[in-house]
């Protein structure tokens, strides 16, 4: 008993103790530039948009190359600035290559403001530090605990407030091209890691449509829980920064060199230097959450984008189609979905398999509902985990692969892109993002493009006579059928199992 007590007092003490973050660090308020700025991307945007009749133009980045590709592109044409919003960048090599490319248009005189979230962000201070040191960017970190002292202690003492993340992911260059979707900054996006793969989704905005993405990123780059970077990580003086540069591995510079060439060099990049691929012309509008969502009492008022998410399928009179790596529809929404599915509409939802998710906690609460989903008139699929694409010439195959697209198609007419997962995370905590596209050339297109190949990575999972889960492929041209969660381990089963205790709320 005296150790237990003397283990819990001291539990207390460390929470007591833990590091806090100054959220009234001096900063500045700023914002896009106007939209009418003389630019070449102004020019160029100018030009497409007197061709053609739609106030927007869009182009699907399903690739992972080309997607980076586009990124980096798009830092090299910029001439006045560069937003982006990102929920985490990793220290790897895409985090090495597109932060390298920032400071290289910062240098040509490029104004940069990189917003970031910091609780899965795991670039170390130094490379922080290096990045906000430059003259012409500024760095934040969105609701930051300290880094000093134990992470997790700082984590848990400020829980109420540090449980609130900022999901959204948006990247504006000079307010005349956005890209919002489901990637962060890291090399499993970016089809880098060969330890895996995430089937990810990204959408290019020319346009109007770029400038409300910017009103967005302004909304919450101003907002007070986005910190200074250097309240955070401090200041490096000039010469350990020089220190920390000249270390750097030269092999890791040729193998960032090899990235930005493959990446820039990719077949549609090359397409859309030569003017070749043509963007689809068409209205939008940007939905997001008000950053205040992160600070206020959780609330259905509070979850703004959900609300008019749920209102556009309501609106759906033959199909929608969702796309979410992380599915926790708990009771309300297996009668959301039902009642969707009385009307006559088409109810698809493609999500993971246990195997296929990063996120085993989030798998064990999914399964409770799968068989009522199904019940409810949905057709379930799973993404099959061995399922992967090709990878960069040369390299070995990912071990496995993770379907990370949030997506949804309504009526084959119009396209939800962005950060939303159909997860309690997401709608009540987190704050989100996501742009809805009305194009029914391009959301035709992409609805047949997913229907001519969603039998060659996932199971279709149905119930058999006796309601017993089953999932259905055909793999190499043989029927297959699974009786239990396909391709799993017994560590990911016995996981999944255990995991049940997880609170669903915060999955």
């Amino acid at each position: 008993m005296p150790l237990r007590y003397s283990f819990i007092a001291l539990l207390l003490l460390a929470f007591a103790g833990c590091a806090t973050v100054d959220f009234d660090y001096p900063r500045e308020a700023s914002v896009a530039i106007d939209a009418n700025e003389d630019t070449t991307l102004k020019r160029r945007v100018d030009e497409w948009l007197a061709e053609h009749p739609g106030p927007s133009g869009f182009y699907p980045l399903v690739n992972g190359t080309d997607a980076l590709g586009a990124r980096l592109r798009l830092i090299e044409q910029a001439e006045k600035t560069i937003d982006a919003q990102y929920f985490l960048m990793k220290a790897d090599s895409a985090g090495f290559v597109f932060g390298a490319a920032l400071l290289e248009a910062a240098d040509r005189g490029v104004r940069v403001r990189f917003l970031l979230d910091d609780i899965f962000t795991t670039v170390g201070e130094r490379e922080l530090a290096i990045i906000d040191g430059h003259p012409n960017v500024e760095l934040r970190l969105f609701n930051p605990i300290s880094r000093k002292g134990i992470d997790v202690f700082n984590y848990l003492g400020t829980f109420e407030s540090a449980n609130r993340r900022m999901h959204n992911k948006s990247f504006i260059v000079d307010n005349q091209i956005a890209i919002v979707g489901g990637r962060n900054i890291a090399d499993e996006y970016f089809e880098l890691n060969t330890g895996g793969e995430f089937r990810d989704f990204d959408m290019i905005a020319v346009g109007p449509a770029a400038a409300a993405v910017s009103e967005e990123f302004d909304a919450f780059w101003n907002h007070s829980r986005a910190v200074p970077a250097e309240a955070v990580v401090g200041k490096f003086s000039e010469e350990q920064i020089a220190q920390f540069l000249a270390k750097i591995d030269r092999q890791y510079l040729e193998e960032g060199r090899n990235i930005y060439r493959e990446a820039v060099n990719s077949d549609l990049m090359r397409s859309f230097q030569a003017r070749g691929r043509p963007l689809f012309s068409a209205d939008a509008t940007v939905l997001t959450d008000d950053p205040d969502k992160l600070v206020r009492e959780i609330s259905q008022e509070n979850m703004i984008l959900i609300q008019e998410m749920a209102e556009i399928v309501r609106s759906a009179k033959s199909e929608v189609v969702v796309a979410t790596p992380y599915f926790v529809p708990g009771n309300e929404g297996v009668e959301f979905w039902r009642s969707i599915v009385d009307k006559g509409v088409r109810v698809v939802i493609v999500t993971n398999s246990l195997a296929a998710n990063n996120h085993t906690a989030v798998h064990s609460a999914y399964a409770r509902y799968r068989k009522d989903i199904i019940l409810a008139g949905v057709e379930l699929y799973e993404a099959r985990a061995n399922a992967v694409s090709e990878t960069r010439e040369g390299a070995p195959q990912p071990k496995a692969m993770t379907m990370h697209t949030k997506a949804m198609i309504f009526d084959r007419e119009r396209l939800f892109v962005g950060s939303l997962n159909l997860d309690p995370r997401s709608i009540e905590i987190n704050s989100e993002m996501g742009m809805i596209v009305d194009s029914a050339e391009m959301t035709g297109e992409l609805a047949d493009k997913l229907f001519e190949n969603l039998g060659k990575w996932t199971y279709r999972v149905k119930l058999n006579d006796d309601g017993q889960l089953r999932w259905h492929a055909t793999i190499d041209g043989v029927e297959v059928v699974e009786t239990s969660e396909p391709l799993a381990s017994w560590w990911q089963k016995f996981s999944a199992w255990f995991l049940k205790i997880a609170p669903e709320r915060q999955l």
